[in-house]
């Protein structure tokens, strides 16, 4: 049991522990709060509930450092340099890169770069994500391939490449965008459920392993979100979807942001090796 500066070192002694009414820190976790300039890395930061997750953190009064890479059908640079300029008039010392995170290099270099820019790491939000859906026995090796290499290994290697700085410093937050799907699939995801759950189970292990340098490594788990692919959608699978939400809606972007913000901050020093559902309890059912 820590020994508490100005008390006993047997807290039930009744020696000459301070009174109640004071707080004393613990030397094991520094007092680090939000409004300290601090780091923080999105990946996936251009568009969605990442650029939700960046701009929560630039409101906060973090430095900000996203990547992007480019999607079939949309234009993720613009995007991109328009989330970038959102940031810069808000004040935010913000760094944004094409970074494919599939690539280890290309991950290792970019949080080099964020580090020699921003002056470090303290918090990361594995937010990079694809689908590829489509029936189990039509679905291609590629389109397998391809979502598990950027929804888990990518999260490995961004993870990987922080993992020196954050033992170095002796803190870190890690929060990883999980989905419903990782527990609760439904037709025609098996790559993207297999990938959440997998990036789930990364989750549990990584908190294991980055505990002793007082990392805390959680993950959060939305559900339907209004987001540009939510809006792909046909109406009648939204409409069920918002049906499935006891709460009688659908989730917005900044839902998932102010929790990931929460997981990353000192109210949350405790928690760690967690998924969080902010699904409007569909998982209730």
């Amino acid at each position: 049991m820590p020994n508490y500066p100005g008390s006993s070192s047997d807290p039930w002694s009744g020696g000459s522990a301070a009174p109640a009414t004071e707080t004393q820190p613990d030397p094991a976790y520094p007092e680090v709060s939000l409004e300290r300039k601090r780091v923080v890395v999105v990946t996936g930061g251009a568009t969605g509930v990442g650029r939700s997750i960046a701009l929560e953190f630039g409101r906060l009064g973090f430095k900000v450092a996203f990547c992007w890479f480019e999607m079939e059908g949309r234009d993720v640079e613009a995007t991109a340099l328009l989330t970038e300029a959102t940031l810069s008039t808000m004040g935010v010392d913000v760094y944004a890169a094409r970074c494919d995170v599939r690539d280890r290099r290309q991950v290792d270099a970019f949080i080099e770069q964020v580090i020699e820019r921003l002056g470090g790491v303290d918090c990361l939000v594995n937010n990079a994500g694809i689908a590829r859906d489509g029936a189990l026995w039509r679905m291609s090796s590629r389109a397998w391939d391809e979502v598990m290499d950027t929804n888990v290994t990518g999260a490995f290697h961004c993870l990987a490449a922080c993992a020196p700085h954050f033992r170095r410093q002796h803190s870190g937050k890690v929060v990883n965008v999980s989905a419903h799907q990782a527990g609760r699939p439904g037709f025609g995801v098996a790559n993207y459920a297999a990938s959440k759950a997998a990036l789930e189970g990364l989750t549990r292990a990584a908190a294991v392993e980055f505990g002793p340098s007082n990392v805390n490594v959680n993950a959060v788990a939305p559900g339907f979100i209004h987001t540009e692919r939510l809006d792909q959608l046909p109406d009648d699978v939204i409409e069920r979807a918002q049906k499935r939400s006891v709460l009688g809606r659908l989730a917005e972007p900044e839902d998932v942001a102010a929790v990931v913000s929460f997981l990353c901050s000192d109210a949350a020093r405790h928690v760690t090796g967690q998924v969080i559902a902010v699904d409007g309890g569909v998982s209730l059912e």
